[in-house]
């Protein structure tokens, strides 16, 4: 084997070394220098981030006889989870630090490096052994992220949930895949494609298959009716936790479904997969609108919103075509400012008072102006209110969705549409507690750390200028065309849209 070949993985490289940096630094630091870990993490992440965005090792390159991808698409979504990365770091720098995780702050860092770091491999994947692998190296260390708070009864239980159904969405996709395997005989992506091409895309084996490997993306992505397991976990994980989980691994899960079905399963997408997500896209988006309207305690709203927020993420995958891509990449870049800018609200208040409930914020307006504020333009940004970077984000994918042009894409999208107005609802009631809500304040005024305004006024910059600067989406749909003219989805799209 040519080891050469471990240089195409330069940002596997790039964020081990910043996990072993991480790691040697809380191992033999001196305890009194222990404090500074962090910032020391924060800072060696932010470099890596920073140097992920230069233009020496934007194209990426394949390795291992395709078994690993690279493409300046691949790229840029890693980029975008390290973005988001970054802003969870920063903004749980003071719970790291709190008296009940101290003892153990070293391990959170680690265990957010080395869940990222499975997530890049579930990405770059183009072979199902690699895919598991990124898929059991993101969801481990997870489940001991969810029972960090180890001293909470509510984080024991949110983590032999989260296990339970790890356990179990993995064994249904690998049940699924077995089926894959019978059908095609190989595990590559481009393998399986062309065994569908040259057999025929159908039948009752490939039909089975597939709704297994959907099932599985579907526990990991919180789609309805796979989505039970995600208020609870939510509620029950560390705040800092709950809101990584929120967006970078729903994120990751949404850009791996999506060239999975596009690379290996494309030849099949009329016949099978597409009625199978366009069901799951409307009872995700329709559930999720209906149950976060019920919710007080803002980890559940906010879990029930991601439901939501996964079906309108997953009409880029339903739309086949360059614009949706772009589009997926813009709405997790969107989504990941939006949900960490209302996280950190909620865990500013929560370290200060120990309160979560939406009465809490009754008021709020008038004790602590700024966390209101964020927490408005975070809430307008999540329903889709123009200016804000929501709306844009929404426009995309519904755009790209439509470039399909058949009869039941209009329906799905007109679904969607009204489902956005239903959201507006619940998404206002927060605002309203805040700002309208004539019962006294629960929550004094209190001054949040530097970190957690540094955290919430990146997200701001992220809501407000997302939505007036089209370079970014401009940046991402270029870097996606060149992955389509490297061929690296050109083929698939041939075979999906003659």
């Amino acid at each position: 084997m040519d080891y050469s070949q471990f240089l195409s993985m330069w940002q596997e490289i790039g964020l081990l070394i910043v996990f072993l940096l991480t790691f040697f630094y809380d191992t033999f630091a001196p305890r009194k220098a222990l404090g500074a870990i962090g910032g020391l993490t924060c800072v060696l992440f932010a470099i890596f981030t920073g140097f992920g965005f230069t233009g020496w090792f934007m194209n990426g390159s394949d390795a291992f006889e395709g078994m690993y991808q690279g493409s300046m698409a691949i790229t840029t979504i890693k980029n975008i989870l390290n973005i988001g990365t970054l802003i969870v770091l920063i903004q749980s720098i003071k719970w790291a630090d709190s008296d009940f995780v101290r003892v153990r702050r070293g391990e959170f860092y680690e265990l957010i490096l080395l869940t990222l770091f499975g997530m890049y491999l579930m990405i770059s994947a183009g072979h199902f052994l690699l895919f598991v692998i990124g898929l059991e190296t993101a969801s481990l260390p997870l489940a001991a992220l969810v029972a960090f708070d180890k001293h909470r009864y509510e984080s024991h239980e949110a983590a032999v949930k989260y296990v339970l159904t790890a356990v179990f969405s993995s064994a249904v996709f690998l049940f699924g895949l077995s089926f894959v395997y019978g059908i095609a005989g190989t595990l590559y992506y481009d393998g399986i494609a062309a065994q569908l091409i040259a057999g025929g895309a159908s039948g009752t084996m490939l039909i089975v298959a597939l709704a297994f490997v959907i099932s599985g993306f579907g526990f990991k992505l919180s789609l309805v009716p796979f989505h039970l397991w995600t208020a609870d976990v939510y509620q029950g994980a560390p705040t800092p936790v709950t809101s990584y989980l929120s967006v970078i691994s729903k994120g990751s899960a949404a850009f791996a479904f999506l060239v999975v079905l596009w690379q290996a399963f494309g030849p099949a997408y009329p016949q099978v997969w597409e009625w199978m997500l366009y069901a799951l896209i409307i009872l995700t988006i329709t559930v999720g609108n209906l149950f976060a309207m019920r919710q007080r305690n803002l980890k559940r709203f906010l879990a029930f919103s991601s439901v939501s927020q996964a079906g309108y993420i997953m009409l880029g995958v339903i739309g086949v075509n360059e614009l949706s891509m772009t589009a997926l990449m813009f709405y997790i870049l969107v989504y990941i400012f939006s949900n960490l800018g209302a996280f950190g609200v909620i865990g500013a208040v929560e370290r200060a008072t120990g309160k979560v409930d939406m009465s809490a914020y009754n008021g709020l307006s008038k004790t602590n102006p700024r966390l209101a504020f964020t927490m408005m333009l975070a809430m307008f940004s999540l329903a889709g209110i123009p200016p804000f970077a929501g709306f844009f984000s929404k426009f995309f994918i519904f755009t790209g969705a439509l470039e399909v042009g058949t009869v039941a894409m209009y329906v799905l999208v007109f679904v969607a549409l009204v489902n956005t107005i239903i959201s507006l609802y619940y998404y206002l009631l927060v605002v309203k507690a805040m700002y309208i809500s004539e019962e006294e304040p629960q929550v004094a005024a209190f001054t949040s750390t530097a970190s957690e305004r540094l955290g919430m006024a990146v997200c701001l910059c992220g809501i407000v200028a997302l939505g007036i600067a089209s370079p970014v989406y401009t940046y991402i749909y270029n870097a996606v065309n060149t992955s389509i003219s490297n061929d690296i989805v050109a083929s698939l799209l041939t075979v999906i849209i003659p």
